[in-house]
């Protein structure tokens, strides 16, 4: 008998090869296994992981709907971080959907929450989502503010996060100015 975790390991390792359906079946054992042990965190994290599978295959209201019930379970937990990694999530889900403005209510949401509780990594990763939409809405200035913001908060940018900062330094030599610059050292 495998454990949740597991099962979980193997579901993602599914996910990312692509293989959605033979991955929701190791996610919906996971959380069964979790909720023998206990572990109703964890069962919460598999509905997530279903949601995004359903996500992946296009039934947006159901993943919106798996969201939506760990969302929950997280807040009662009071677990913001959870919380707001879900809320993260819908984002995607409501931006695959079309639905570009409840995304990015979701998406200010959620980076809000990372940014009070100080993890400056995924404030800096829901940015970049946000930025990338405002590129897509065409509003270009406020999408360069926001990438340089996201950037300034992400640790190790890849090699096109690099590019994008270095054009962005670039233009800031030019123009003068950018974004303003933040302590982080309080």
């Amino acid at each position: 008998m495998s454990t949740g975790a597991e099962l979980q390991d193997q579901g993602v390792k599914l996910f990312m090869q692509r293989d959605y359906e033979a991955a929701a079946d190791l996610f919906k054992q996971a959380q069964a296994a979790y909720e023998a042990e206990g572990k109703k965190d964890m069962s919460a994290e598999m509905q997530v992981n279903l949601g995004l599978v359903d996500r992946a295959l296009g039934n947006y209201d159901n993943a919106a709907k798996l969201m939506m019930e760990a969302r929950a379970v997280f807040a009662g937990m009071q677990d913001r971080s959870r919380e707001a990694q879900v809320i993260g999530n819908l984002g995607g889900v409501y931006l695959a959907q079309g639905n570009t403005e409840q995304a990015v209510t979701l998406y200010r949401e959620a980076a809000d929450t990372f940014r009070e509780l100080g993890d400056e990594e995924r404030y800096g990763q829901t940015l970049l989502a946000l930025a990338d939409i405002q590129v897509r809405s065409g509003k270009l200035m406020q999408a360069a503010t926001t990438y340089e913001i996201a950037l300034d908060n992400i640790k190790n940018l890849n090699f096109r996060q690099k590019m994008l900062k270095g054009l962005l330094d670039v233009k800031n030599r030019i123009a003068g100015g950018g974004a303003p610059t933040v302590d982080k050292s309080s």
